[in-house]
């Protein structure tokens, strides 16, 4: 079995584009992890590391596997866990509406899968 190298740059360009997918700024992810947007910047240009600490709370934050993280492997370990992200992923950009607005996301999102199951 080959060994392989932590690619660094790889594993920041996987953090970069997963937090830039949930929408995250830097100093976001930062604040999440309790760390300057300066160190998010490093880690995501390859400059430095991350603690197995932090690892773990980020992989949490990101919504993603370790595996992911470090070899881009597998973003999601099960179709529960990808469930479960997905509904954590929409409701965290709900969060920030207000509930008129969430009252009218409701019935979309009824629409929509009233529409889907119709069709299957």
């Amino acid at each position: 079995m080959e060994i392989k190298e932590l690619d660094k740059k790889g594993m920041g360009l996987r953090i970069r584009a997963r937090r830039e997918g949930l929408s995250m700024t830097r100093e976001d992810l930062a604040r999440q992890l309790s760390v300057s947007s300066k160190f998010i910047a490093d880690v995501e240009y390859g400059e430095k590391g991350i603690s197995l600490k932090n690892l773990n709370k980020l992989r949490q934050i990101l919504g993603v596997s370790a595996d992911y993280l470090l070899a881009g492997e597998e973003i999601y370990s099960s179709g529960d866990e990808k469930r479960r992200m997905l509904s954590e992923n929409i409701m965290g950009s709900l969060s920030v509406c207000s509930v008129q607005q969430l009252g009218c996301m409701e019935q979309i999102a009824r629409l929509y899968v009233e529409g889907i199951v119709n069709k299957e």
